[in-house]
């Protein structure tokens, strides 16, 4: 075996157990973690860069055009998904009143609601 493809095996492996141990910690942080806006950032941030670890990892195992291709949608979408459904998550909690408002520092999205009214 190529020296090269034994080190880009190992490197592989390397970042699939990085970026899986990440997205156990988004997981943790989501179980741990006290409240919504809380939970919605330890479920997308660590999510992200988890599963793109875990993406670079199986792309350095894989090497060919096809799968390297689908990895990279994979990685395209979740990168366009995972904000915009914590934004939708963390807006519909604020609307429904579960966030707590003595602990913003800033709420920009009071004057909008109200505007709305």
């Amino acid at each position: 075996m190529n020296v090269w493809l034994q080190i880009a095996d190992t490197t592989g492996a390397v970042l699939v157990f990085i970026g899986a141990a990440i997205c156990l910690l988004g997981v943790i942080g989501m179980l741990r973690l006290p409240d919504v806006l809380s939970r919605s950032h330890a479920a997308t941030k660590p999510q992200s860069l988890g599963l793109l670890l875990v993406l670079a990892g199986v792309a350095l195992r894989l090497r060919s055009g096809m799968d390297l291709a689908t990895l990279a949608l994979i990685g395209f979408f979740q990168l366009m998904t995972g904000p915009v459904a914590a934004h939708l998550v963390a807006r519909s909690a604020y609307r429904t009143g579960q966030i707590d408002h003595g602990e913003l520092l800033f709420d920009e999205l009071d004057a909008q609601l109200t505007e709305e009214r």
